[in-house]
């Protein structure tokens, strides 16, 4: 292979691999959150979130995340999401109509004390002190499955505000990559 043919071959691998950056970098540029209209950001639940994921992950770095909320209704919300990601509907549970595959976006329910009671261990560690008595009732969740440039997202209402120790009657967004 004589020099100018070598030359050309590494030009080209240069090439391909500068395109391969450069795609990468046009994927995370267009990697975006999409508030609910109306909504409020929470910058500090946003930090405690990335936080804790430093205490419970501490070698990984958190993913982009944001946290938002809203007075409109969970299922308002949830639907909203699931339009925008081209799903159909927010099924009504996980099962799928006893499918062994989860539906791209789904509701669930829980308990306020049973997930507030669950944090307490990270929130120790954090130096939080938190107050879980405050934390009761039940609440209405969804969860809409992230796109490729769209993050996974999470609606609850009413949640568990851990820098207040209160529960708030608003709908909480949660959006993470």
């Amino acid at each position: 292979m004589s020099t100018r043919n070598r030359l050309l071959v590494a030009l080209a691998l240069i090439l391909a691999l500068a395109a391969c950056k450069g795609e990468k970098a046009k994927e995370e540029e267009s990697f975006s959150f999409v508030p609910y209209p109306g909504s409020r950001y929470l910058p500090q639940l946003t930090d405690t979130f990335k936080q804790a994921h430093k205490v419970i992950s501490p070698t990984e770095e958190p993913p982009p995340t944001a946290i938002y909320d809203t007075e409109a209704p969970v299922e308002q919300v949830a639907e909203y999401y699931a339009k925008s990601y081209g799903y159909s509907n927010v099924a009504p549970d996980a099962t799928n109509n006893l499918s062994a595959a989860k539906p791209p976006a789904y509701f669930r329910g829980g308990d306020l004390a049973t997930d507030a009671k669950a944090i307490v261990p990270v929130a120790e560690k954090m130096g939080l002190k938190i107050d879980v008595s405050k934390a009761n009732g039940k609440y209405k969740a969804a969860e809409i499955a992230a796109k490729p440039n769209r993050p996974r997202v999470t609606v609850q209402r009413p949640y568990f505000d851990v820098s207040t120790s209160q529960t708030v009657d608003r709908t909480l967004i949660l959006m993470s990559k």
